[in-house]
């Protein structure tokens, strides 16, 4: 059974959004992807979701909605985003921060690298997980 990741910060909008995209986008076949906060947002961010479609053409707006950490299933994996605050908490078998800046409120050009970042670290995800480097037996 594939692994479930859960992206999180506090806003569930921008990153963890764009997280949960690539996730689904490039590691599928590996782990499923969610997202959540502690406090969602009426819509996602429109320059993530704008990046996001012109890199990968994927329309966000279609797929995604802000969710709380109670919206989303149990998971195995945490990734939180870089939180400046106290990142949120979810129970599970493994967790890292990948300390990303939110981008929002910035120019083009750091969204573009935000989405890079994520695409990478994604891809790093998925190598460690099938390559058996991070342990999800239960303790």
């Amino acid at each position: 059974m594939k692994p479930k990741v859960a992206f999180i910060c506090v806003h569930n909008s921008c990153r963890s959004q764009m997280a949960e995209a690539l996730g689904r986008l490039f590691a599928s076949d590996v782990f499923d992807s969610y997202s959540a906060g502690t406090e969602t947002k009426p819509q996602i961010n429109q320059d993530a979701v704008r990046v996001i479609k012109e890199i990968y053409k994927i329309n966000m707006n279609e797929a995604h909605t802000s969710k709380l950490l109670t919206d989303i299933p149990e998971v195995d994996i945490v990734i939180k985003m870089g939180c400046n605050v106290v990142c949120p908490f979810l129970p599970s078998k493994y967790t890292e921060d990948w300390g990303l800046e939110d981008p929002t409120g910035k120019n083009h050009e750091e969204f573009i690298k935000v989405a890079k970042t994520i695409e990478k670290k994604v891809k790093d995800l998925a190598d460690r997980i099938k390559n058996n480097q991070i342990d999800l037996s239960e303790s």
